[in-house]
């Protein structure tokens, strides 16, 4: 009698052990509505990481990466599908993402992942150009990034993202205003939009409105400050080029007076090397606008 008994409750432990536990079967999805303004820079976090983590199966999500999905959500409007879509893409391995049409004007994100080398198609018929570099690492061209028709290769942790130039001058067009010997200059750009630094040529760091700055259709150079400008196509097309410059010398918390008549303000253009993070690093109360932990950006109405 007991060896039936026996044999009975060993089966049902087996059956008992070899069971999933009931926590283990609930499987937690990201989940986000489409337009991800509406959580807060903290949720805006989870959820991105989250969405990382369970299309990488388990790895957590690089630091300058969710920065820029972060910054693409704020300043850009991109939308969790979006997101989900990128992540995909960043996880592709070799393959890359795929090259916009040639001649659209597509861009195309690279990344080094571990420091290695990696080349990803275009579709560009010329030569690329960086629009926004998304590492902590200085994407720095023919050191750790470079291009040839149809492709862009990046290296030592370069990750960036590129546009094709045209013969013009390239993205909504380029200017290159250099400042000869420490004199000032000006260079007739045509721009729509405002001007920001697509790539700077000198060993002097360009400081918009230190050492360079804008008025309508044209750039000013001085002080050493060389550099390749592009039209970001907002901002002085829009008749507000109201922005207030921001800087946290030392890693210190400073506060800027800004016009609360002009609306909440936003980042324009992260002017430091050190990430400006809304919540983080940058933030906005009353009438003035504070940075810290190093972040140095242009900040204005949306």
């Amino acid at each position: 009698m007991k060896k039936p008994f026996l044999q009975s409750v060993f089966v049902l432990l087996l059956a008992f052990m070899a069971a999933p536990p009931a926590f283990a079967q609930v499987q937690t999805r990201a989940y986000a509505p489409e337009n991800l303004r509406t959580l807060s820079v903290s949720d805006q976090t989870r959820v991105i990481s989250q969405e990382y983590s369970e299309q990488s199966r388990g790895r957590r999500i690089p630091d300058d990466q969710l920065r820029f999905y972060l910054d693409q959500v704020n300043r850009s409007n991109w939308t969790f599908s979006r997101i989900k879509q990128d992540i995909a893409q960043s996880l592709a391995g070799s393959a890359g993402p795929r090259p916009p049409t040639p001649g659209s004007g597509g861009q195309v994100t690279c990344e080094s992942k571990d420091n290695r080398r990696r080349e990803c198609p275009t579709g560009f018929r010329g030569r690329a150009v960086l629009v926004q570099n998304l590492s902590g690492t200085r994407c720095v061209e023919g050191q750790n990034w470079g291009s040839r028709a149809g492709a862009v290769w990046v290296d030592r942790g370069c990750r960036g993202r590129f546009a094709e130039q045209s013969g013009s001058g390239g993205i909504g067009g380029v200017v290159k205003c250099e400042s000869a010997n420490g004199a000032y200059r000006e260079c007739r750009t045509g721009f729509r939009g405002r001007a920001v630094v697509q790539r700077q040529l000198s060993s002097t760091r360009c400081n918009e409105n230190q050492n360079w700055g804008q008025r309508q259709g044209l750039i000013w150079v001085r002080g050493g400050c060389r550099a390749e400008f592009r039209d970001s196509g907002t901002g002085l097309g829009g008749g507000n080029d109201y922005s207030v410059t921001c800087s946290s010398q030392d890693n210190r918390r400073k506060t800027c007076a800004y016009d609360a008549r002009q609306g909440r303000p936003i980042l324009l253009q992260q002017l430091s090397n050190q990430s400006c993070r809304e919540g983080y690093s940058w933030g906005y109360a009353g009438s003035q606008v504070w940075v810290d932990r190093g972040c140095r950006g242009r900040f204005g109405p949306r």
